[in-house]
């Protein structure tokens, strides 16, 4: 079984990879797309995107990140592929899910579902021009408005000869809304000679079995559900592996939201640990009832020390047996 943490916009950024994977479980990271339009674009965005390059493309824990890419136009996509690599990259990804509107109106992310052969001139750009002992591996949906080219778009990443393909098992319409339908992946990667990574609805770890049970898929994508439960990568491989683990207390995610040093990182704003925590805290409720009351306590603070303040008032280091056989 691997475990990949998936690609969240404007949620699983460098600091939040760094949490996530030091708490373990996960085997390989995907960045926040990176968009590109024509120019290969310079090192800066890669290192803004992926700080790991600067440790050779691996979190503090020692996961591997790959970059997503995002676009368009083939041979653009396909030299800023061969350059993240350069730069330190686990390979490529290439984002054929993203649903969100202002993504889809510049013809990037999910829209280009309804072109399978657009994908697939893409998908073969970036393979031809990648070196093949690198993954170049793409993420899709079951379909735009529905799942009715669903085989056309399988089929399409397959022979474009991607190392590996991510199916959030909903489509664009879809959106975010249960349930993520595992039993539809089955027949589309039937006879393909590809590797396969099932996401969409895992919360906990009953989920997961239920999901590759219906999905016909070891391998796993987790997004939200590793926010709301920080620790869920950890319980799903402890129970795969049946190995003892107890789940993280409240009290030991808030010490480890403070000791992700998310609040000290300064090429961020003043705002952006408040923020970041608030957000965060939306996700959390989901498992942990006690973060409707921290976001009320916190809610009107905008300093980073401040809210870091709060936090500590109820953080505790867990146990060494917390994490360990």
């Amino acid at each position: 079984m691997r475990l990949v943490l998936a690609p969240m916009e404007g949620v699983v950024d460098f600091k939040m990879r760094q949490l996530l994977t030091d708490l373990g479980g996960f085997d390989l990271c995907v960045t926040e797309f990176v968009r590109v339009v024509e120019d290969t674009l310079p090192e800066r965005v890669f290192h803004r995107y992926c700080p790991e390059l600067k440790t050779g493309g691996y979190t503090r824990a020692g996961t591997p990140v790959r970059i997503q890419l995002l676009g368009q136009v083939a041979h653009a996509l396909a030299a800023n592929a061969v350059k993240a690599i350069r730069l330190g990259s686990h390979g490529i990804d290439l984002n054929f899910g993203c649903p969100a509107k202002t993504v889809n109106k510049s013809k990037g992310g999910a829209v280009l579902l309804k072109d399978p052969d657009h994908m697939y001139e893409i998908i073969k750009a970036v393979r031809d021009a990648v070196d093949p002992c690198h993954e170049v591996s793409a993420k899709i949906r079951l379909g735009f408005d529905d799942d009715s080219n669903s085989q056309e778009i399988v089929d399409a990443v397959v022979s474009a000869g991607a190392s590996s393909l991510a199916i959030h098992a909903r489509t664009k319409r879809d959106g975010y809304n249960p349930p993520a339908y595992w039993e539809k992946i089955p027949p589309l990667i039937k006879d393909k000679n590809i590797s396969v990574v099932a996401n969409g609805e895992i919360w906990q770890v009953e989920d997961a079995m239920l999901c590759q049970k219906r999905s016909h898929c070891q391998d796993l994508m987790l997004g939200r559900g590793a926010l709301a439960m920080p620790d869920l990568a950890k319980q799903i491989k402890s129970h795969a592996e049946n190995e003892h683990y107890t789940p993280m207390l409240w009290e030991h995610v808030i010490y480890h939201i403070i000791h992700s040093s998310m609040h000290q990182d300064e090429s961020k704003c003043e705002k952006y640990f408040a923020s970041r925590t608030k957000q965060w805290l939306g996700y959390l409720k989901r498992q942990y009832p006690q973060a409707n009351a921290l976001f009320d306590e916190i809610r009107r603070l905008k300093a980073k020390d401040e809210v870091a303040d709060v936090l500590r008032k109820y953080a505790k280091a867990p146990s060494i047996d917390t994490n360990h056989n």
